[in-house]
């Protein structure tokens, strides 16, 4: 605290007077309280630094996506390695990854190959990711679910 600092209480009049002095506002802190608490403050870079360090903080927060990829009971090794290379890319940003296999017609009898081509597909990013939904059946999909390792 400056020797000039005022603590106690003082007048509006006054404390406006203070501020003018020192070429500063005098901000209401607390309103509702009795009586009311004011700081003499400049406001201008108050808010400057309050929105610095809001911007800071949004851009530290960075929200994670849900990314799709979808595979067939048909695809290839080569197509399947390189939707995992993309799918490498959105885990190392954090992302998590929905995998979803389509069946079509017959296909819809050979569930097994769906679960096959689900655990085929993980092998390929288990280094870098964990399975948060087990593969799951839901009428003509199948589903699963994976995150990036912490």
């Amino acid at each position: 605290m400056d020797k000039d600092d005022v603590v106690g209480e003082i007048t509006p009049a006054e404390g406006i007077k203070l501020a003018k002095e020192r070429e500063l506002d005098l901000v209401e802190v607390s309103p509702m309280s009795s009586p009311p608490v004011c700081k003499i403050m400049d406001f201008g870079n108050y808010l400057y630094n309050q929105k610095k360090k809001d911007k800071k903080q949004k851009k530290a927060h960075k929200q994670t996506e849900t990314k799709g990829v979808r595979l067939s009971i048909r695809t290839g090794m080569h197509d399947m390695e390189v939707k995992a290379k993309q799918a490498r890319k959105f885990l190392e940003e954090r992302h998590i990854i929905k995998v979803v296999i389509i069946f079509k017609g017959r296909e819809m009898a050979h569930g097994d190959l769906g679960y096959a081509k689900m655990a085929e597909f993980f092998k390929l990013l288990e280094d870098i990711a964990i399975i948060e939904q087990k593969p799951k059946r839901q009428g003509y999909q199948m589903t699963m679910i994976i995150n990036p390792i912490k």
